[in-house]
Parts: C-alpha cells; structure tokens; sequence
C-alpha cells in the first residue's frame, strides 16, 4: 500500500499547534529579553489569523503553517543555549575533586582573591563551606550533590542561615555556571558565612548554637 501523503493543516489547526508549542515553560522561560516585544506581537499576530474575513484571512494556510514553522525552529535555536545553562548549573559542586579538604579550599580561594581572580575565589571558598560540612558529619559526602542541593541541607542544622545560603548557592551557580562576574564583596560575603558556619555547631533539633 502506498503511504499516505502527509496533511497539510489548515490556518486554524496551524495556529492551534505554534500557540501549544510556543507556550511551553521552556521556550517562555528561556526567550532572551530583548525578544519579548517580539514574541508578543507574534502571539498576536496569531490571534488575529481568525479567518473571519479581511487581509488575515487572504493569507494561504501553506503560507501560514511555513510562517509557523520558522518561528519555532528559530525559537528552538535561540532557547537551547539557556536550557543547556541550566542543565550545566546542576553539576557536583565539587566538580569530580574528591581528594582536597576543605582547608584546600579555603587556601586555594584566598590565593585566588590576592590574584584578583574574584570568581575563582568565590567558587572556592564554597566549596570549602560544603566540604567542611562534610568533615564535621552536618551533611553526609554525596556524589553529584549540586550547590543549590547543599545549601538546602546546610538549612536544615543553620535554619538561621537559610538566606544567607541561598544566596551563596545563587552566587556560586551564576559564577560558575554563568556569565555571573564577580568581585570583593562577594568573596567577603562567602568568607562571613563560611565563618559563622564553621564556628557553630549543628544541633539534631534542626537549629544551630555557637561553638562553646
């Protein structure tokens, strides 16, 4: 038996397939800025395409479902660099180091801040964070734990110090993960919560006390 041509949609079926497509998180989230004038003015480009009559309406459902087809593929190309950050930001912390201690860390992060080179530093001194934690048995070693992942457990035994993680773990995704730059304060700020971690001790109660 001969296989079936493919169907052809018509204007409306056409519209019904972008609008579902274009509509996924994915392609939402991702769409640069600068495009957001122009996505919405595409959206209602399709809107209007009711086949009610008028100038819309004389455009050829081929003409509309080729029209269609660009503006996903471009859609598709201009997302999958932001999708593939995102996927890059979910990597092990330690990056497949497994054999420096958390004194490493710290001594690698503070050559780094007398270079200048803030982000090096900054990345490093989380790390340091994250493997003292370990060292102490606060958190159990885990492979492929992500930043974000270890700050949430840090909350747990530092509920007091839940922002102040969370901000951390964003600061060492957007360095070293993204186009994050990076300088003093923020290495500063990494060294202040490595300390007053460090200096406490986590308690079973889901809380912290200082050190006596």
């Amino acid at each position: 038996m001969a296989a079936e041509p493919p169907v052809l949609p018509g204007a409306g079926e056409a519209r019904r397939w972008a609008a579902e497509e274009l509509a996924k998180p994915e392609y939402r989230d991702a769409a640069p800025s600068w495009l957001d004038t122009l996505w919405q003015n595409f959206l209602d480009w399709l809107r209007s395409l009711d086949g009610s009559g008028g100038e819309a309406a004389s455009v050829p459902s081929p003409v509309i479902a080729l029209v269609i087809a660009v503006i996903i593929a471009a859609a598709v190309i201009l997302a999958r660099p932001r999708l593939n950050a995102r996927a890059r930001r979910a990597q092990d912390v330690f990056a497949r180091e497994t054999a420096l201690t958390a004194a490493d860390y710290r001594n690698r992060a503070e050559a780094a801040a007398s270079a200048g080179r803030w982000g090096d530093a900054v990345v490093d001194r989380f790390r340091a964070m994250v493997r003292s934690a370990e060292d102490r048995a606060i958190l159990d070693p885990q492979a492929g734990r992500t930043a974000d992942e270890a700050a949430r457990a840090l909350s747990v035994p530092f509920r007091a110090e839940a922002l102040r993680l969370a901000r951390a773990a964003a600061t060492f995704d957007g360095i070293r993960y993204g186009n994050r730059a990076a300088d003093s304060p923020d290495y500063q700020e990494m060294v202040a919560l490595d300390g007053t971690l460090d200096a406490m001790r986590a308690a079973s109660t889901g809380s912290a006390v200082p050190m006596p």
